[in-house]
């Protein structure tokens, strides 16, 4: 088992269950995290006609770097839940997880996620509304919205005043970020503005944007991610102090991604 400070404020470029394994039980004060939506392994077309986003010619049909997000459904479902399993045991008996992901149809059945987070103390769902304009389907209404699962142990406690945000919250994506689907900074901002957190993780890291909000805070924080271009680009924008709300405001969704 490794110090905690051989993560703190740093980005750790690997598999995130085997380094999490690494760190010791009730270290860390939150978890922040999104992890791939297993998008390609779907029964709808938003991501098979080449309309599927915002990124040019549909970025997401091509996976992340260093991950394709095409998983058989039950061994994504394991894979998740070991995800969430190490979080918990890294949590303070008074942290919290929030973990973005989204409800989809596939094959005509729900996957509200309960295959990953049942036996997990979800205290709340939050929905993000995520905004968009444009649905090429005729088929049903365009999605706009995502799911965080507040997953809470027993002496969490959100920061005061805090408890005075609803629980739909109402934030644009992110317009100004090379990665295929980036946290917004608002969300983020909005997720540890809310909690007393002073040590934050997260195992999908991405672009960094958990890590840079962290830092703006005046939080330390943990960042895992797979991909080695994924690690240099956080690193990148934490380095540039990158905060740029103004690029996080309405945008056309040309999507079909309903059933995704």
């Amino acid at each position: 088992m490794n110090s905690l400070d051989d993560y703190i404020n740093k980005i750790i470029c690997g598999d995130c269950i085997e380094i999490m394994q690494k760190m010791p039980e009730k270290s860390i004060d939150l978890a922040v995290t999104s992890p791939p939506y297993n998008l390609k392994n779907s029964t709808g077309n938003g991501m098979k006609d080449g309309r599927g986003g915002k990124w040019a010619n549909a970025q997401l049909q091509k996976g992340y770097h260093n991950y394709d997000d095409n998983m058989p459904h039950d061994l994504y479902a394991t894979w998740q839940r070991k995800c969430l399993e190490e979080m918990m045991r890294l949590l303070k008996d008074d942290g919290a997880i929030f973990y973005n992901h989204k409800w989809r149809v596939q094959d005509g059945l729900l996957q509200d996620r309960q295959d990953i987070v049942s036996g997990f103390p979800v205290r709340q769902i939050i929905i993000w509304h995520r905004n968009g304009g444009i649905n090429f389907n005729r088929g049903y209404f365009l999605p706009t919205y995502e799911v965080i699962y507040l997953i809470a142990k027993k002496n969490f406690k959100l920061a005061p005043k805090a408890n005075a945000y609803g629980d739909v919250w109402d934030i644009g994506q992110d317009l100004n970020n090379p990665h295929p689907a980036p946290f917004p900074v608002e969300l983020i901002e909005r997720i540890i503005g809310s909690t007393t957190a002073n040590i934050i993780l997260d195992p999908f890291i991405g672009s960094g944007t958990t890590a840079v909000v962290a830092k703006q805070l005046g939080r330390k924080y943990i960042g895992i991610d797979v991909s080695p271009e994924y690690c240099k680009m956080a690193e990148n924008r934490i380095e540039k102090g990158y905060f740029a709300k103004k690029n996080q405001e309405r945008m056309p969704l040309f999507s079909d991604d309903s059933l995704i």
